[in-house]
């Protein structure tokens, strides 16, 4: 049986909104209540039970402690026109899944990419998935469906075969045609499947094609669906319209940790056509259109109560703090630790000493589509157009806030604006469904810009400890690491080190936080990386020849000197304010190499003469994730992902005091934009002898180190704060 919860609890513990208690929980309808259990006496069943006990007697369609069905017709379907269905829990949020998916089932068909049409993330028609995140849908679901098209491609040759009289060794498929040896005999997919259904079960020992095989997947074939998306033909969740449908927004606390004193909602309720729903701290209004639904909103007048709490300023002091509360209050998993060797012993036989610390700030995910929810009640079924990552899991919220059954919910995901790892929870999909089951018709609600950068959950911030020892020659002999917060995730070492000890402290977190791309693997990077390039300069070797002296792991060997070959490592020496810097990793099984060149340069005229401006002039990025399905769309993954680093690396940081957000706004906070963006050169190293690995996240935790030691190149300072340089590009 699949445990989702072991399964996060194993691989990503510090995805930290998974965790949380529900945000919402509303009182139970009477008449809700008499007619789910009748008269008589009742015995309540505490409701994350009731949903347990739900989910564990639902069929293969549904929640989470199931095994994944194993019948061909669950995943594939195949028409009477020869159209190929494929259907998968995982989402489209920008990544191109889509697409690498349709290939794969394509490629194992033997059919043209364009026959082949992927149902996702719609929970009455796919099987249960976790969720999209985790680097896991590459490595997970395109082997899932590649066994299911490979068992339904065998049993519609063995039907073939017997229609045209031939042995089924005799039969392959070719671009969607049936066809014997001396190709005398045919037929289409289409007149096989006729009148058939798929009801076989995916033998265990199915044979799925190798990637030196492939001949659809492995290819640049362009996003699917790709002419929608440039022409806006295509709908994403704050486009979707119901007949009839409301438009609602809901009243927010002050501040974090508000209590609800009172509220006045007599000015909102006697605005024409307006409705004020309240239960308990939730109050929101709906409306014929968003205009009037803002006014109503904000004419409440509402009396919030929130505890002192902390800034900026207090931040790493108090994530040093042991946490005071377990999983389940928002704090995620804590980091097991596997020390080998003595730390004091490899001190002792060090050369040089050191001992620094590197701090990340909290940073926002800032999707292109804040969240977006269309809810709909037709009885008591509920249908919720969203943009989530996890639509069974928005199931689950939806079935605990309002006390129903999942098999009476329907979450259906549109291909979505973007997600990074901020769309896991459906606190915008249950405010939705309330207010459309006070207003008895559809109500389309959609987060301000504002209310995404204050109420969606951040990247963690965190603190990290190192103190190491190196000997003169280069080998480093102690290695020990301590993470307060950000996480576990990247957090082990590929260097041969005998004496490491490397740890994760859970910490009480002042804001909300959670998963972000990559993880905390972009702060442990970050820190390690810069560490490494420390040591380096401690003993006067050459950043990447130190790398290479300190690891036998042939993969990271191969990232880093196809990067350096790309970059031109060691060839020249940089011009004057200009910087080169060096990093790897390891994450998600795959391998990183990421080459900066800055240029630090004189401030504007409309800024303080005084300081300097950073610039990054050049990334080389070398990337193993094993067989690439789609060169052309990893290419552009590896490419957005060095863009949104930049953010992290140089400017982007949440500002708080007192339970508030100071810079909620693209006015005030700051991302990429196309001014910051250098050239940026990719080189895939592509392993065709190993299995296919996610890209979605890796690839963004080699940028911050590499341009921070490209700083210290160029001008001697080192900077161990992410971001580098949080006053616009001024250090």
């Amino acid at each position: 049986m699949i445990d989702e919860q072991e399964l996060i609890d194993e691989i990503e513990p510090e995805r930290y909104e998974l965790f949380e208690a529900p945000h919402y929980k509303f009182a139970f309808d009477r008449r809700d209540f008499i007619k789910a259990f009748g008269l008589g006496i009742v015995f309540v069943v505490p409701v994350t039970r009731a949903i347990a006990q739900q989910r564990q007697g639902e069929s293969g369609r549904g929640g989470s402690n199931e095994r994944l069905p194993n019948d061909i017709g669950a995943w594939i379907h195949i028409d009477e026109d020869g159209g190929v269905t494929a259907f998968t829990g995982k989402v489209e949020v920008g990544q191109n899944t889509r697409t690498t998916l349709t290939q794969s089932v394509a490629d194992e068909l033997h059919v043209p990419i364009t026959s082949v049409r992927l149902v996702m993330g719609d929970t009455d028609l796919v099987p249960f998935d976790m969720g999209t995140f985790g680097s896991r849908s590459t490595p997970t679901m395109a082997p899932q469906l590649r066994k299911a098209a490979a068992a339904a491609r065998e049993m519609l040759i063995a039907i073939a075969a017997e229609q045209l009289k031939v042995a089924p060794a005799d039969l392959r498929i070719i671009d969607a045609r049936f066809v014997n040896h001396d190709k005398s005999k045919t037929l289409t997919l289409a007149e096989v499947a006729k009148g058939r259904r798929l009801v076989k079960v995916i033998p265990d020992d199915i044979a799925i094609t190798q990637p030196k095989d492939w001949t659809i997947a492995g290819a640049s074939i362009t996003k699917v669906d790709a002419a929608k998306f440039v022409t806006g033909k295509h709908q994403y969740p704050t486009d979707i319209k119901r007949e009839g449908m409301l438009y609602g927004k809901v009243v927010r606390p002050a501040a974090y940790n508000a209590t609800l004193l009172s509220s006045d909602t007599k000015a909102a309720e006697a605005m024409p056509n307006v409705k004020v729903v309240t239960d308990g701290n939730f109050i929101g209004v709906v409306a014929p259109d968003q205009q009037t639904a803002t006014k109503a909103a904000n004419v409440i007048a509402v009396d919030w109560k929130s505890p002192a709490q902390p800034s900026n300023a207090e931040l790493f002091e108090l994530l040093r703090k042991p946490a005071t509360s377990a999983r389940g209050s928002g704090e995620g998993g804590g980091g097991g630790s596997q020390p080998q060797g003595s730390i004091a012993d490899g001190l002792a036989a060090a050369d040089k000493k050191l001992e620094q610390t590197y701090t990340v700030a909290y940073i926002a995910h800032a999707p292109l589509e804040p969240r977006a929810a269309v809810a709909e009640w037709n009885g008591d079924r509920l249908t919720v157009w969203t943009g989530t990552q996890r639509p069974f899991g928005v199931r689950g919220d939806l079935a605990e806030a309002f006390h129903i059954p999942e098999d009476k919910i329907r979450v259906i995901v549109p291909d979505t604006g973007s997600g990074y790892g901020g769309k896991h929870t459906g606190e915008c999909a249950v405010e939705a469904a309330r207010l459309a089951k006070a207003a008895g018709k559809p109500v389309k609600l959609v987060w301000t810009r504002e209310e995404e950068f204050t109420w969606a959950y951040f990247r963690p911030a965190g603190a990290i400890d190192i103190k190491s020892g190196v000997k003169n020659d280069g080998t480093i002999t102690a290695w020990e690491f301590h993470n307060y917060n950000s996480g576990p995730a990247g957090i082990q070492i590929k260097y041969d080190i005998p004496n490491n000890d490397i740890r994760f402290h859970q910490s009480n977190s002042p804001l909300r936080q959670g998963s972000y791309r990559g993880l905390a693997a972009t702060a442990n990077h970050f820190a390690r990386e810069v560490h490494i390039d420390e040591l380096a300069r401690e003993v006067k070797i050459d950043p990447l020849e130190f790398r290479l002296k300190n690891t036998k792991d042939q993969r990271l060997r191969d990232v880093l000197q196809a990067a350096a070959k790309q970059f031109g490592w060691g060839k020249a020496n940089p011009s004057v304010n200009h910087g080169f810097g060096i990093s790897c990793g390891f994450e998600k099984a795959s391998y990183i190499a990421t080459c900066a060149e800055i240029a630090i340069e004189t401030a504007s005229a409309k800024e303080d003469p005084k300081n300097k401006r950073v610039r990054i002039v050049r990334v080389v990025e070398a990337f193993d994730c094993g067989a690439v399905v789609n060169p052309l769309q990893l290419r552009n993954q590896i490419e957005g992902a060095i863009t949104q680093a930049i953010g992290g690396a140089l400017f982007e940081s949440i500002q708080f005091e007192n339970g508030r957000v100071l810079n909620p706004k693209f006015s005030s906070y700051r991302v990429p934009r196309f001014a910051d963006l250098p050239l940026i050169e990719v080189v895939l190293v592509d392993r065709k002898d190993i299995p296919s690995a996610g890209a979605g996240e890796t690839p963004i935790v080699g940028l911050a180190p590499a341009v921070a030691n490209a700083i210290f190149n160029a001008s001697g300072t080192r900077l161990r704060s992410l971001p580098l340089a949080p006053k616009g590009f001024a250090i």
